[in-house]
């Protein structure tokens, strides 16, 4: 299994480096070159935005941007589906503790990493060094001899309409309830991580602490919990077991973290350095990063085993749809937390967010005996 899991270890993390490098560098030194607020890797690095208080992007960098969107969007589902051939059934759990931990790692590389090297590195030199990554990548795909092994694609006996395509993929055994949990699970997980980190800001909690809390910590808790996920699954724990206990222990830790919220808002409470109460929140930020890695690992580990009872022409199609599921479930309340805020008052808000991470663990006593 080590033959399977170093290659896709360093394949996945090189599908993490977009992420990163939008997320986290870009928007950093395109405002530093004097930008508003409001691969391509070549290419990008003889481009650089011109300096001196630009307002906007040059057409060139934008449109290679968008060019590097669509490339790591075609790399998504083009890995996706080659772990789903490589991995037996036994493989998955640690399959998908690979998926998540490296593709976290290359986010942090890209964003926090090379932002490290910003000092030392011009523009350029920094996308020369992420091409020079992709290339090694590239070298290591057409190297290893797992991925060599793989049966040629036959072709494809997929219908040309796309509404006939849909039927075909919700008629997999499965599939409806595995996209209505992923639409769900994380709900309201992502509505209080969204928002609970601006609160303590508002609260005294430094900006550069916090940042460190929410960011570095936020990312080791986060595949500390993927590597436990991983380990259990491993260790022939059953999946929809797992993931009822993993949910109600985030339940748990989400009615603690708004304990401590309605506590923030007496006249009493102090983040003071040192106090109690500044490390009980800065606990519970920690571990409900630690404890939704654990979901992540054992939520893509369902969509795979889901994916893999589709015909094989039609998996990675199946997945990708899995995938785009679960990533607008976690998007819809990030993006609508702040004006659920704003209406509806916090304590009433993360009250909601409470009910909605309850919803998933009842959600699983539906679960089709197929992916039992």
């Amino acid at each position: 299994m080590r033959g399977k899991l170093l290659p896709l270890a360093g394949l996945y993390l090189v599908q993490g480096l977009p992420y990163g490098l939008q997320s986290g560098l870009l928007p950093v030194l395109l405002r530093a070159g004097g930008l508003s607020p409001s691969l391509v890797c070549g290419l990008l690095a003889a481009l650089p935005p011109a300096e001196g208080g630009q307002a906007e992007l040059s057409v060139s960098v934008a449109g290679l941007l968008l060019l590097l969107n669509v490339g790591a969007a075609v790399q998504d589902v083009a890995l996706d589906t080659l772990a789903m051939q490589l991995l037996e059934p036994a493989e998955l759990g640690p399959g998908n503790t690979v998926q998540v931990v490296a593709y976290k790692l290359g986010s942090v590389l890209a964003g926090g990493g090379l932002l490290a090297l910003v000092p030392t590195l011009s523009w350029s030199q920094l996308f020369v060094l992420l091409a020079a990554t992709y290339w090694l990548a590239a070298a290591l795909a057409w190297s290893t001899p797992a991925l060599q092994q793989l049966p040629s694609p036959q072709p494809s006996e997929l219908p040309p309409h796309t509404l006939h395509l849909l039927q075909d993929l919700l008629a997999v055994s499965g599939t409806l309830w595995t996209a209505g949990f992923v639409l769900t699970y994380k709900l309201g997980e992502q509505g209080a991580s969204s928002l609970f980190p601006l609160l303590l800001l508002d609260r005294g909690l430094s900006a550069p602490e916090l940042g460190l809390w929410n960011s570095v910590g936020a990312v080791a808790c986060s595949i500390a919990g993927s590597s436990l996920g991983g380990a259990l699954l491993s260790g022939h724990r059953k999946l929809l077991p797992l993931l009822r206990s993993v949910l109600q222990f985030r339940l748990g830790g989400l009615a603690c973290q708004t304990t401590l919220l309605f506590y923030l808002d007496t006249p009493w409470a102090r983040l003071d350095p040192g106090t109690v109460l500044r490390g009980a929140v800065l606990l519970s930020l920690c571990l409900q990063h630690f404890l939704g890695g654990l979901v992540t690992t054992a939520t893509f580990t369902l969509m795979m085993c889901c994916s893999q009872l589709a015909p094989g022409a039609l998996q990675a199609t199946h997945y990708s749809l899995l995938a785009t599921l679960e990533l607008l479930g976690k998007l819809l309340l990030g993006t609508l937390a702040g004006a659920l805020a704003d209406s509806l008052g916090l304590h009433l808000c993360f009250s909601l967010f409470l009910a909605l991470s309850a919803i998933p663990i009842l959600y699983l006593s539906l679960a089709p005996r197929a992916l039992a």
